[in-house]
């Protein structure tokens, strides 16, 4: 129980620092396990081989790949942004407008599709809204993260959580008769409780609380206060550089520097410029600092013509599309774990990166050496052609939606049917259609449907299928469209979980929080563990949280004579609602850079939030299924 509790302390403390990926953490966690298991040095753990894999055959590994595969191929179809543009012409001008069709188009989409991948093709489409509406992106994209949690618990597939939390709760049902998998529409009617409070509570109360990071008028140059690391040149007869090719000119090794553009007889050239010959008399628009430009003057007879101070300035009258845009880094990206330097990233997309957002911190100066994490936002200069390959590559979020979008909208009703099909097929009870058709008709074949049951990973996998059969998705595109983080995390922390179980360690746990009912009623108990699953989410990740505190709220039921079904949905609903800060949910790090916003923005709106959707939770649950 100790090696077991270690391990979880190990695997908290690389959580939260992210020393190492999360990917590679949960199989740390896998290795010690079997390490110090029952086929290992010694049997610590009580985890066999064959249990500490058995995170990879796991039925919600699988359905959460199938549905990510799913998701990616709606997104391909581009329905998520035609439905966001539509809404973009209500909303107009009007904040409360623009926040109701931020909500509304999020919220009842990500009950169908892994929300993640929504906030994922929305940001784009909102922060479009902002800038059109002329309202800051720091009302909006918080409200759209929010949005798609309450959205997530309208159905099972509304987030890896529910059905990480599913195959849990199924697992524990062998002990715990009153446990099973959840059903499709399982916890709808709470669900839709939690997404008309929590979405009343944006549309009134939330965004009066979020300040505007981003002002309206502000362009990116000023955002992100890059004036003074932006600096024209003019080569003079005599420097040593002219002849050099913009690839060569300026050594990175000994400057801290970047050229964004050559102007010459009034022409402005834009990226790829890396082999245009640079001439005497050029003027060369740089990223530099101060005194990197002071040095660069002194030693390669450069004479300052001062700097450009506005995005105009910065994107050449000539080429009508934007030059300058935010690229967020989701997870899977190949920057994440990289630097700029070791990433080519430069060289793949002929792009400049003029500055980055770091978990509330803008980088300006010694980007090179810094390691990129999820949810890093990067302002980029690039030629219009490249910024199309950068939104088109699933590596990265872009902050703006190209003018000519590349999506298959003649796929839209195979799409649509397969999904519904998916969804369906779980959601029909077999059982009472065959019992009834029986009884009507008095065939006997039809009490075989009886005994049919389709789990949402059979339909699931089918609608891969189906998805490539119909060209919704094409068969590479299948690889790329899997999360790989998600389901090495998933494949690690489900043995953790079976850990806690067998060594007794959830059992010590729950006896440990059942103490509380001696001063607490039931509901008091459940509402402790829907806050402190809120918190630990905050801090690790969603569906590390659900496999640690499922078993220990169980126990803890057990204990107090309560249903353990009604503390599994507490938190289930707890760990797929986390507002309090930015890196505990993926959707709060897409809106972070993007938004422009500090840690506590996060704590200011969602602090009030988590206590109200506490208090209706529980409370529904108790209506609903009792205590």
């Amino acid at each position: 129980m100790l090696v077991v509790f270690g391990i979880i302390a190990l695997a908290l403390i690389l959580f939260v620092t992210e020393w190492l990926p999360i990917d590679v953490t949960a199989i740390l966690i896998m290795v010690l396990l079997m390490v110090l298991g029952a086929d290992g040095v010694v049997n610590f753990t009580e985890i066999s081989t064959a249990e500490g894999t058995s995170g990879f055959s796991n039925s919600a590994t699988i359905t959460v790949l199938a549905m990510l595969i799913l998701s990616s191929g709606i997104s391909q179809t581009g329905v998520v942004q035609i439905i966001g543009r539509k809404m973009s012409a209500f909303a107009g001008e009007d904040l409360d407008k623009q926040l109701l069709a931020t909500i509304g188009v999020s919220g009842p989409i990500s009950g169908f599709i892994n929300n993640t991948p929504v906030v994922a093709i929305l940001v784009p489409v909102v922060s479009d809204i902002a800038h059109k509406g002329k309202t800051s992106p720091s009302k909006l994209l918080i409200p759209l993260s929010y949005a798609s949690m309450f959205g997530g618990m309208l159905t099972l597939i509304g987030t890896s959580t529910n059905i990480l939390a599913s195959d849990v709760s199924a697992r524990l049902g062998a002990e715990y008769p009153e446990l099973h998998a959840f059903s499709m529409f399982e916890f709808t009617k709470l669900g839709v409780i939690v997404l008309l409070v929590g979405s009343l509570y944006l549309m009134t109360v939330g965004h009066r609380l979020l300040p505007e990071r981003v002002p309206v008028d502000e362009d990116y140059v000023t955002e992100y206060d890059i004036e003074e690391y932006l600096t024209e040149v003019i080569v003079d007869e005599e420097s040593p550089i002219v002849g050099s090719t913009v690839a060569d000119a300026i050594d990175r090794v000994a400057f801290d520097a970047d050229i964004l553009q050559v102007v010459r007889d009034g022409e402005e050239f834009i990226e790829p410029i890396g082999q245009k010959t640079i001439r005497a008399g050029d003027t060369l628009r740089l990223r530099a600092d101060r005194p990197t430009v002071q040095q660069l003057v002194e030693r390669e007879t450069l004479t300052i013509d001062g700097g450009p101070e506005t995005d105009a300035e910065l994107e050449p009258d000539e080429i009508p599309d934007r030059t300058l845009v935010e690229v967020v880094v989701p997870r899977g990206s190949f920057l994440v774990g990289e630097s700029l330097e070791t990433s080519t990233f430069r060289q793949r997309y002929d792009a400049t990166v003029l500055a980055f957002r770091s978990r509330g911190e803008t980088v300006r100066s010694d980007m090179d050496e810094r390691r990129i994490r999820v949810g890093d936002t990067l302002l980029v200069q690039a030629a219009p052609d490249s910024i199309d390959r950068l939104s088109q590559n699933d590596d990265f979020i872009v902050a703006h939606e190209p003018e000519e979008p590349d999506y298959r909208t003649e796929k839209i009703p195979h799409a649509a049917a397969i999904m519904a099909g998916v969804v369906g097929f779980v959601a029909v009870p077999w059982g009472a259609v065959g019992t009834t058709l029986a009884g009507l008709t008095g065939v006997g074949a039809f009490e075989a449907m009886s005994a049919l049951s389709l789990p949402i990973l059979v339909t699931a996998l089918a609608g891969v299928v189906a998805m490539v059969a119909t060209g919704v998705l094409k068969p590479t595109e299948i690889y790329d469209a899997v999360e790989w983080d998600v389901i090495f995390l998933l494949a690690g922390i489900i043995p953790l979980g079976i850990a806690l179980e067998q060594t007794g360690g959830a059992d010590l746990l729950g006896t440990l929080v059942a103490a509380t009912g001696t001063y607490l009623p039931a509901l008091g108990v459940l509402w402790v563990f829907y806050l402190a699953t809120g918190l630990i989410t905050g801090v690790i990740s969603n569906n590390a949280s659900v496999v640690l505190m499922l078993p220990v709220a169980v126990e803890t039921a057990d204990q107090i004579g309560a249903n353990p079904f009604a503390f599994v949905l507490a938190v289930t609903f707890a760990a797929s609602t986390a507002f309090l800060t930015p890196v505990g949910y993926q959707t709060n790090l897409f809106v972070y850079g993007p938004g422009g916003y500090k840690f506590t923005d996060f704590v200011r709106v969602g602090a009030p939030l988590q206590l109200l959707l506490s208090v209706v939770t529980v409370l529904g649950i108790d209506f609903f299924w009792g205590l």
